[in-house]
């Protein structure tokens, strides 16, 4: 069974980190969803609480098989911030793991040094990003050697998908896109 990494911080996205973390969850995916410290109970950008599993600072990262942070300006910023989260993101990098962000996040990317030459992302966010590569609305999920990336919450249901296929095959994702009526992504 696959193991990702889902941080939170306050002002995350709640449609793509529950997007995220939900369909992940059906495809068998143990998702840890960890918050930045402490205090397990994390504000959205539109102020739904969620409570995480733990925080980062006990996860195993050598038992990932990826992180993948969901956007929101806030968050985003915090994710940027967060030491913690930077050197998850260079460590899984280093070892070739998979590493996904989705609307504002590809920033918190950029800053760990990690964000491929191919990204995508909240438009606008591209220009705080500053740097070459950024694919627009070409595609609602884009793939660059172990970085997936994605534009923001009208996306995220085709992002978790691609996570699905990735790390659990064709077969699972067909079936999870067909059930949840998704036949829009790619």
């Amino acid at each position: 069974m696959s193991k990702v990494l889902v941080p939170l911080a306050n002002g995350f996205e709640e449609i793509e980190a529950v997007s995220i973390i939900d369909v992940l969850r059906r495809a068998q995916i143990e998702v840890i969803v960890a918050a930045l410290d402490s205090n397990k109970l994390v504000t959205g950008a539109n102020g739904i609480k969620i409570e995480a599993d733990t925080s980062v600072q006990n996860v195993d990262t050598e038992s990932l098989d990826m992180v993948v942070l969901p956007g929101g300006w806030g968050g985003t910023h915090a994710l940027a911030d967060d030491p913690n989260i930077q050197k998850i993101l260079q460590e899984m990098d280093a070892k070739g793991k998979e590493i996904g962000a989705i609307c504002a996040a590809p920033f918190a990317l950029n800053k760990a040094g990690v964000l491929k030459e191919k990204y995508t992302c909240y438009p606008s966010v591209e220009n705080d990003i500053n740097k070459p590569g950024y694919m627009g609305d070409a595609s609602m999920v884009v793939e660059d050697e172990n970085v997936m990336t994605s534009r923001g919450p009208g996306t995220a249901l085709c992002f978790a998908l691609s996570i699905v296929k990735k790390l659990e095959g064709e077969e699972m994702y067909d079936t999870l896109k067909n059930g949840l009526l998704a036949t829009y992504c790619e």
